[in-house]
Parts: structure tokens; C-alpha cells; sequence
């Protein structure tokens, strides 16, 4: 039976049982060391959370084409993997979090970003608050979040330290010494995206001239600048001096340890996703479970991010974009927008 992902400002079971299971993944030593995820600096162990933030942030420096410019099309972001990859990602947190918490049927719950939106600029948004996640960084002094479960206390060895961060080239680093989680929140972008953005984005309609139904979630050349609903979703387009949209924009709006390619730091970095993905859910339940690019696209431009290529992760088997466009038998949410 599949699991029911649920907001998490409306179940408080979600909420505690999300905040105790990151907070076991942060403790949880893996087999692995730094050195052999390619982690500069003396051979440190990796963590199982920490897994997730090195796997994102070496992913955003993986560019397709192999050789080319990871800020123009990387193997999860700028391009239509974007959608499947973090799916993929979601779902091997979801199934770590069942996994220590000893509850198959524990769901990740989202963040409706977008109601939070519809406030203006929330900087005291539920979410953020000591019962959720904690509130922001101090903005006079740079202290790391000290309120809530995931606040830094470095004379405690089981604080939520942050451990892996992004180098000024976007490479993930060792901390030294470890520090607390970062949020800035409105410092970057005064605003989140609201429920009509969503809207517009879902409603979004291929070109009069398009003759394949796919081009509704993605066209040629599938990177920042194409037209469709990926695009919308993940915040590239459209293109005008108001800067970031919908996926980005939450980014941006957080800012702090949110901004760069180790984004999956912050712990609501998944609640984010995980609305991310509702959306998309949204859209493929109205338009259908469309995907391009198919195998007939050259794999020396496309390799990576076609339909059956492999979306490779080291906390789980391999996917690809077809096996995960249809999970009802594996997750539902209680409401789509």
C-alpha cells in the first residue's frame, strides 16, 4: 500500500517523526569516507545525511554534455532530468527515514511554500518557527540558527552540525571546523512564490505550432532557456527583471545554506522538493505522464538525461526517468494543487 505524503503544517506526527529521522540520519555513520567520495582535505566519515548533500552537490558539478559548462546543464538541474532526479532523490530519503525510524509507513511530508507565499514575505512563517524547523541565522552577527531541533551547539557532539559545504567553485569541502546550519531569509529575494505562480505554471500550454504532446513538459534545447512546463516549475523561465521563480525563488528567498550546490543542508531543502514534486504530480495527473528527451536523442549531447538513461545515486540502485513518472503504488499526497 502506498505511503500518504501530508503537509506537514496540517500532521504533527509527519513533522516529529521527519525532525527525529533527520536527525538520526546526521548521526548514522556510513561505510564510506570523504576521500572516497571524492571530499578534499584528511579522510573524515561520512555520515548517511551527509550522503545526500555530497551525491546533490557533485551532481550540480556533472555537466551534460560530458565536458561541458555545469551552469549551463548539469545531471540534475537546467534541464528535464530535473523533475526525475530529485524524485529519485526524495524517495531514497523517504525510504532512510522509514528505515531508522522503524515505521515502513512514515511518509516525507512537503512544504506549501506557495500559502506561506500568498503572505508576502513571511520571515515568521509556521515552518520556520521552534516547533518546525527553527527560524534564521542572526543578520547582524552571522550566529547559525540557535532556535528549534536543528539549532548548533558546538560543545554537543550530537548537535546538527554542518560537516560538507560548497567551495567558492562549487565543490564540495569539509568544514573546519564544523558550524551551524545557515538561513538568511529575504536577503537575497524579499519574496516565495504564490499560489497563483503555481497556477500559471500548471496551466501552461505548448506553442499552437507543436505537434508533440511532450513539448508541454519540455522543448529543445532542453536546458534554462527552453519553453515548458519543467522550466516554469524549476524557475529559469520566464525570463524578465523580477528575477527567480517557483523552485529557485524558494532557494533564493532562504538563501543561506540553501544557495549553493550543498543545499541539501538545510532540512527543508526536502519539504521543498517534496512540493516540487507534488506539483509535477499535479501536472502529469492533467496532461499525462509525458517525458522527453526519448533514446533518439543523441546520447553524445543528451546522455544522462534521456528517458531510459540511469539516474545513478550511492544510496540506492539505479533509476531512470521512465520508472519513476508513475509512483502511485509507491507514495500518494493528500492533496494536490
Amino acid at each position: 500500500m502506498p505511503v500518504v505524503r501530508k503537509n506537514i503544517l496540517t500532521d504533527a506526527t509527519a513533522r516529529d517523526d521527519y525532525i527525529e529521522g533527520v536527525l538520526a540520519l546526521k548521526q548514522e555513520r556510513t561505510n564510506f569516507t570523504t576521500d572516497q567520495l571524492g571530499v578534499p582535505g584528511n579522510p573524515a566519515p561520512v555520515f548517511t545525511y551527509d550522503l545526500f548533500v555530497i551525491w546533490h552537490c557533485w551532481t550540480m558539478m556533472t555537466p551534460i554534455p560530458p565536458g561541458g559548462d555545469p551552469l549551463k546543464r548539469n545531471a540534475a538541474h537546467r534541464g528535464p532530468i530535473f523533475l526525475p532526479w530529485h524524485r529519485v532523490m526524495l524517495s531514497l530519503l523517504e525510504s532512510n527515514l522509514q528505515r531508522v525510524l522503524n515505521k515502513p509507513g512514515f511518509a516525507l511530508p512537503y512544504w506549501d511554500w506557495a500559502a506561506d507565499g500568498d503572505l508576502g514575505s513571511p520571515t515568521n512563517a509556521t515552518i520556520f518557527t521552534d516547533d518546525y524547523l527553527g527560524g534564521q541565522s542572526d543578520p547582524v552577527t552571522g550566529t547559525p540558527v540557535s532556535t528549534g531541533k536543528f539549532a548548533f551547539n558546538a560543545a554537543d557532539p550530537n548537535t546538527f552540525a554542518i560537516r560538507i559545504e560548497s567551495d567558492p567553485n562549487g565543490m564540495p569541502v569539509q568544514t573546519d571546523p564544523v558550524r551551524g546550519l545557515e538561513r538568511l531569509f529575504a536577503t537575497d529575494w524579499p519574496t516565495l512564490p504564490t499560489s497563483g505562480e503555481v497556477k500559471t505554471t500548471l496551466d501552461y500550454s505548448p506553442p499552437a505550432t507543436s505537434t508533440n504532446p511532450a513539448d508541454r513538459y519540455d522543448t529543445p534545447n532542453f536546458n534554462s532557456a527552453s519553453q515548458g512546463f519543467r522550466n516554469l516549475l524549476e524557475g529559469w523561465i520566464p525570463r524578465d527583471p523580477r528575477g527567480p521563480h517557483m523552485h529557485n525563488q524558494v532557494h533564493v528567498w532562504i538563501s543561506g545554506d540553501m544557495a549553493p550546490g550543498t543545499s541539501p543542508n538545510d532540512p527543508v531543502f526536502f519539504l521543498h522538493h517534496c512540493n516540487v514534486d507534488r506539483i509535477w504530480e499535479s501536472w502529469m495527473n492533467r496532461f499525462g505522464r509525458l517525458y522527453v528527451p526519448d533514446m533518439t536523442a543523441p546520447a553524445a549531447t543528451f546522455k544522462g538525461e534521456r528517458i531510459d538513461d540511469p539516474i545513478v545515486s550511492p544510496l540506492g540502485t539505479s533509476a531512470t526517468p521512465r520508472s519513476v513518472l508513475d509512483i502511485s503504488s509507491v507514495y500518494t499526497y493528500d492533496v494536490l494543487p
